[in-house]
């Protein structure tokens, strides 16, 4: 197992971030989770410019789409792997106590790969009642370090026997899951949460939208249970929502086929 790590490649084992580290300290820091696909980075731009995007809110310098694609492919070809699931790291670096960053901070990068391929699966779900999506929030709008709403909400999922929680924003209605956007099959059509309400931009969702194939509409709790098909989407899966809250939800093969063959896609 081997990592790419602030421009070299070692053994995991070898690896070392510092203790003093922010993003181990205060889960100071972005991340991306990308696939790749015969040895290519699939959507690398479109994961950069969201990273570059959560960059600009934290004030935190994040790597070059050419370093992260040089860097992939390093990383791919020494793990010998073609298809494979990526995370991309960075973290603020060292910095002294307190909530204020260095001035000149050095800003940690760290590429991670095991073996992975697009999946889709069932999952059932519950809607969290312990955390709530802050639309208002900047916090809403980039994938931080800091995930410990949604590890309360998975542990809170698994507790009831689910596998996901469904997260509400301040105003009551649906923004998306732990780990996923969400999507369902209404009398208009397929529809998902703006980003407004909480929901975060995710690369599979932005895809969807600009396919045509789902549009944006604010969800409300009751909508789900009339829904014609829930999913959950992000880049690596799609996931067919079986049971929303201990009601089961119907079968829609046709628009799981169609979801499916869209987030395959490379191009």
């Amino acid at each position: 197992m081997f990592v790419w790590l602030n421009g070299a490649i070692c053994a995991q084992h070898e690896a070392r971030i510092s203790s003093a580290d922010r993003g181990f300290t205060l889960g100071d820091g972005l991340f991306e989770t990308m696939r790749a696909v015969g040895g290519q980075v699939v959507h690398l731009p479109r994961h950069m410019a969201r990273l570059a995007a959560g960059g600009s809110v934290l004030g935190l310098t994040v790597p070059t789409e050419e370093c992260v694609e040089q860097a992939a492919k390093a990383l791919l070809s020494v793990c010998g792997l073609e298809d494979a699931v990526l995370r991309l790291t960075v973290a603020r670096g060292e910095g002294p106590r307190g909530l204020l960053p260095p001035v000149h901070g050095q800003p940690t990068v760290l590429l991670t790969a095991v073996p992975g391929e697009f999946a889709v699966s069932s999952v059932r779900v519950i809607t969290s009642r312990l955390i709530r999506r802050d639309e208002a929030s900047p916090l809403s709008y980039i994938k931080s370090l800091n995930y410990l709403p949604g590890i309360l909400a998975r542990q809170e999922a698994e507790q009831a026997g689910a596998q996901d929680a469904l997260l509400l924003n301040t105003q009551g209605r649906v923004a998306e899951s732990a780990i996923s956007n969400l999507v369902l099959a209404t009398d208009a059509g397929l529809v998902t949460p703006p980003a407004a309400e909480g929901a975060l931009a995710g690369i599979a969702r932005q895809r969807l939208l600009e396919k045509g194939v789902v549009q944006e509409a604010p969800v409300h709790p009751a909508a789900l249970h009339c829904a014609r098909g829930v999913w959950l989407v992000n880049s690596l899966s799609l996931r067919v929502v079986q049971c929303v809250d201990g009601q089961q939800m119907p079968d829609a093969d046709e628009q799981t086929a169609r979801l499916a063959d869209c987030l395959r896609q490379v191009a």
